[in-house]
């Protein structure tokens, strides 16, 4: 089965979704579901432990040869991308079944399973395809489910949220499937590393400058960059704390990747960066992103909204590292969508856990939690030190990479940029913190009990990734930068 790993990656989730609804059983689909992903998990760290070892693998559908036939194409950055969803998946799935019951109707839970299997299916293959136009039909899947993920919440507001989102990303995707197409009118093919081969004869003309301008607007929707992120304080807001704690640790990250994708792979002998202005851009963009969303965050009284703030935040040091066209930014970059991933998670994770206990994640609401959940908010304080970029935390290792890159192009101001925008985090991070640890118990407050263990498991597990990766990144570094080599052009 070895040769097949990369379809399997993709078709067993996919497969097993609509066993889900045959089965319409809540606990039934929840053991499915977790098998799959777990399952979807060891096949992606056996494809990575084969691309650092072999090199790139290129996997054909039906027998037939790229570019004729469709590609599935595994490389550093892909192997690692298929790692952080189906590891973020797999984590989730323990912690799934008490939040989900608590905060989805009881006749509506094996659909949440069954969506979450699409959106787990949509995700991998985004990650996996060497193919412009497979990409999009992944990309509609992913997007399909979680609209309907954030609409089960039982809050009335999370339909006008994933209306929203639904608007938004059908944008999106509109404007990546005119650019496709319009690359496809001038190249013939969809394959991306055939067209990687065809674009820079046609590198000058309209059409194509037009195709990129289509393909950078679309996907930055889709990754929330600013200003193009209205869509996402919402839906993380309202969504039930399961979707919003995946959907932070993997779509906005996948779409990132993709990104990466358009303009280092497709794009790759086309001097996008400097020749057509996109690095300044994405720079400035990435730049204000960082200090407006996080000054925006430290307003917020729902700490979901917090966080999703902080996400376009942290989004912006992912944009910033790509633009700097550098081994070491793009290394930055790269393993700060691994980093972020595991940090975001788990603070997500521990206010599904407050929320099931209290009911709501405002902030007033959450005065002396420290004393009455313990582990829950001890988890929420190392997180919380990881997003702020302490040392010894995975966010200091994505920082201090982002630091390196801007320090070695002289760019001063954009190095000044990374430590304010973490003292601002400090901030808002402070706040939930003070509420917690040093205001009292409100008078007449109902008692409330530590989470469930099968929630504080995989928080934990989460918190300790981020410890453990922040004291031992080289493995992380070693991907990230031998992913950065092979976009830039060179040897892995």
């Amino acid at each position: 089965m070895t040769p097949h790993l990369p379809v399997l990656q993709v078709v067993i989730p996919l497969m097993a979704a609509p066993i889900c609804v045959v089965l319409r059983q809540a606990t039934a689909a929840w053991l499915l579901a977790t098998g799959v992903t777990w399952s979807a998990f060891a096949i992606s760290l056996m494809l990575l432990s084969q691309v650092m070892d072999g090199g790139v693998i290129s996997y054909e559908l039906g027998g037939w040869v790229a570019p004729w036939g469709i590609e599935y194409r595994v490389d550093p950055v892909s192997a690692l991308v298929l790692v952080i969803v189906s590891a973020i998946g797999s984590v989730v799935m323990p912690y799934a079944k008490k939040s989900v019951e608590a905060e989805i109707a009881e006749d509506r839970i094996y659909l949440f399973y069954t969506m979450y299997l699409l959106c787990l299916t949509g995700l991998l293959g985004i990650a996996i395809t060497g193919d412009a136009f497979n990409l999009f039909v992944f990309l509609e899947v992913s997007s399909l489910s979680t609209y309907v993920l954030i609409a089960l919440s039982h809050e009335r507001r999370a339909l006008t949220a994933a209306y929203r989102y639904l608007i938004m990303g059908t944008i999106g995707a509109t404007f990546y499937i005119i650019g496709v197409g319009m690359m496809y009118m001038m190249t013939g093919t969809l394959n991306m590393a055939d067209l990687a081969q065809r674009l820079p004869e046609v590198a000058e003309t309209r059409t194509i400058l037009v195709a990129l301008a289509f393909l950078t607007t679309g996907i930055s929707l889709k990754l929330a960059l600013f200003p193009l992120h209205v869509w996402l304080p919402n839906a993380y807001a309202f969504a039930p704390s399961v979707v919003t704690a995946f959907l932070a640790a993997t779509a906005t990250k996948v779409a990132v990747y993709v990104l990466i994708r358009i303009f280092f792979t497709v794009f790759g002998g086309v001097d996008v960066f400097v020749g057509l202005g996109a690095g300044k851009a994405l720079m400035l963009l990435a730049l204000v992103g960082m200090v407006a969303a996080s000054v925006t965050a430290v307003y917020q009284d729902n700490v979901k909204r917090l966080l999703a703030y902080s996400s376009v935040a942290q989004i912006g040091y992912m944009i910033l590292g790509i633009s700097l066209v550098s081994v070491t930014g793009l290394t930055g970059g790269i393993i700060h969508i691994f980093n972020h991933a595991l940090m975001k998670c788990a603070l997500f994770l521990v206010l599904g856990a407050v929320s099931l206990r209290l009911g709501t994640v405002r902030l007033q609401d959450m005065a002396g939690l420290g004393r009455r959940m313990p582990l829950t908010m001890a988890a929420f304080v190392l997180a919380g030190l990881s997003l702020i970029g302490v040392p010894l935390t995975v966010g200091f290792v994505s920082k201090w990479t982002l630091l390196q890159a801007a320090l070695e192009k002289d760019l001063w101001l954009v190095a000044a940029a990374i430590p304010v925008t973490s003292l601002i985090a400090v901030v808002y991070i402070w706040k939930v913190v003070e509420t917690a640890y040093f205001r009292p118990v409100p008078h007449g407050a109902a008692e409330i009990s530590e989470a469930p263990a099968s929630m504080l498991v995989p928080i934990w597990i989460m918190v300790f990734a981020c410890l453990y990766f922040g004291i031992d990144a080289t493995w992380t570094l070693d991907v990230a930068r031998s992913a950065a080599i092979l976009l830039l052009g060179g040897a892995p």
